[in-house]
């Protein structure tokens, strides 16, 4: 698939460093205006494995993971500390070619509702003015696949994306977001808003995705970050109390405040 790269699309994008620390966060705060939202953050997110992001609402688990793609200054936020990915501080890359390199899943699944299933997943090539069909073609299936949807669609392909059901359409984000080949894939709560089957959907995608991907996930659900992910941290009150082995976390948590949240004790 060389024509993928004179797209744009950089196979630089998969070497992996030798230390297995994809991104090295160090020092990070952020703030809306003079608030402060994260406190002096430190921690390391690895290569190919899961990190689990918890803690109670208003806690700074998705300002952080929007710190992760520069998307916290989209919305009107600064910060400050530094935020190694691949060795490169994000902020000396590129927004647009940095959010394509760590693609981002909502919360909410937002399928372009004007754009076919088969447009939704390759808008982002096309935007960047990639137009070659058969490579197109292959993408579209590839991402679908690897999005665990497309035998549920390949019939339906010129359908609005908007016409598939929730949990479908979340998997469809989660193809468009492969479909630029990111190296890591930011989750914000995908599943909160989808019944259980779709939910053990996308956690059994995600421990397929994470072959291929280092993927970091925000979740409310205890369980499921035990279930899907390698490490937890957990935030409170834009502070990181504690991160380790998510077995660690929720088996023999150094704190009794980890301990106190993953057990139910509060929050």
């Amino acid at each position: 698939m060389n024509e993928v790269i004179d797209a744009g699309v950089d196979e630089k994008m998969h070497t992996h460093s030798e230390s297995n620390i994809k991104v090295s966060v160090k020092n990070l705060s952020a703030f809306f205006g003079k608030t402060k939202v994260l406190d002096n953050i430190s921690l390391d997110v690895h290569d190919r494995k899961v990190l689990a992001i918890i803690g109670p609402s208003g806690c700074g688990k998705s300002t952080f993971l929007r710190s992760l793609n520069r998307m916290h200054e989209v919305v009107g936020g600064t910060i400050s500390g530094e935020i190694i990915f691949d060795g490169e501080d994000i902020m000396k890359i590129d927004p647009v070619y940095l959010r394509r390199r760590i693609g981002m899943v909502f919360q909410k699944a937002n399928p372009f509702p004007t754009l076919s299933i088969a447009n939704n997943v390759v808008v982002g090539l096309k935007m960047n003015g990639f137009r070659k069909k058969k490579v197109l073609d292959e993408i579209i299936e590839k991402s679908l696949r690897q999005a665990a949807l497309w035998d549920e669609v390949k019939d339906v392909l010129k359908n609005s994306g908007a016409s598939l059901s929730g949990g479908q359409q979340q998997r469809l984000c989660i193809a468009r977001a492969l479909a630029v080949q990111p190296e890591i894939i930011l989750m914000d709560e995908p599943a909160s808003a989808l019944d259980p089957i779709s939910t053990a959907k996308i956690e059994e995608l995600i421990f397929e995705l994470k072959k291929k991907y280092t993927i970091v996930i925000v979740t409310h659900n205890m369980q499921q970050a035990s279930r899907v992910s390698d490490y937890t941290a957990f935030l409170y009150m834009g502070k990181l109390i504690e991160i380790d082995k998510t077995s660690n976390i929720f088996t023999a948590p150094k704190l009794k405040q980890t301990e106190d949240y993953v057990t139910g004790r509060f929050g």
